[in-house]
């Protein structure tokens, strides 16, 4: 039996604007269903220096998705555990469809959820080309 690794997601976890809420339900909609081989990593739990989660972002591949161009979750994966296999800035995806949200952090519309399945498909492009490096 041949059993892939997982792939890494870790979402921002910015609770003061939409981006951040966008990031952690487009990796929701990853882990349900968009890319089954993929788990996510607590990124506080990983910035409060947790071995398990820090370990893994070592072992395995990680796509960080981050809400803005601060890029909280990509520098904290690579402070702690080294690089990222992707990333995904939705802050700057976001503006080179020439979108923004149009909902709150506390209420997403219609139309961000669009956003977030989009924003999933794209960080799932990154989540192949992970699986096809480590394939090698």
């Amino acid at each position: 039996m041949n059993i892939k690794p997982k792939i890494g997601v870790v979402s921002c976890s910015g609770e003061c604007c939409i981006l951040g809420t966008l990031s952690r339900v487009a990796t929701r909609f990853i882990l349900e269903g968009v890319r089954a081989d993929t788990v996510t990593l607590c990124l506080p739990l990983f910035l409060a220096g947790d071995s398990g989660e820090r370990e893994f972002a070592q072992r395995f591949p990680t796509v960080s998705v981050d809400g803005c161009h601060k890029l909280c979750a990509k520098k904290a994966i690579e402070k702690f555990s080294g690089p990222t296999a992707a990333s995904v800035d939705m802050e700057k995806l976001l503006m080179e469809w020439g979108e923004e949200p149009t909902g709150t952090r506390k209420t997403l519309s219609a139309k961000d959820v669009e956003f977030a399945k989009r924003i999933a498909q794209e960080v799932a492009k990154r989540v192949d080309e992970a699986r096809e490096d480590q394939d090698g």
